[in-house]
């Protein structure tokens, strides 16, 4: 269980070493984001390599969690993830991700992200199941 008598982070280190942007979250279980895939990012076939990938689309459905979690305090740890890569991701591309809650309760939340690229051509999609812990 995450100590309850730390700080959280906002935004979190991995969000801004992406260079993440919330665009969107005026919807409780519903947020947007968007990057850009930035040649740091870039495998060897210079394509986005899949880790990064999955790292926005994490990041982008843990920040979901919040907004559906609305004012309870909580910590928010990802129990699994499952990612599909339907289409490489160029280099320079703007991705973004849209990440909304398919079912929650008090202590689980299940939710799903989608990520397109410039041309809104779907790159991945994503699931995760998360685990709301209590926090001071």
């Amino acid at each position: 269980m995450p100590p309850t008598d730390r700080r959280v982070q906002v935004p979190p280190n991995a969000d801004l070493t992406l260079g993440m942007v919330c665009i969107d979250k005026d919807h409780p279980g519903r947020t947007v984001w968007r990057m850009v895939a930035d040649e740091r990012f870039a495998n060897p076939a210079g394509i986005m390599q899949g880790g990064f990938v999955s790292a926005f689309a994490d990041s982008s459905m843990g920040a979901c969690v919040f907004t559906y979690a609305r004012d309870r305090k909580v910590f928010s740890s990802n129990t699994e993830l499952k990612i599909s890569f339907l289409r490489a991701v160029k280099i320079g591309s703007t991705l973004t991700c849209t990440a909304s809650v398919v079912k929650g309760g008090e202590r689980i939340v299940f939710v799903e992200a989608d990520v397109v690229d410039d041309a809104d051509r779907l790159v991945a999609r994503a699931s995760s199941t998360y685990l709301l812990t209590p926090r001071d």
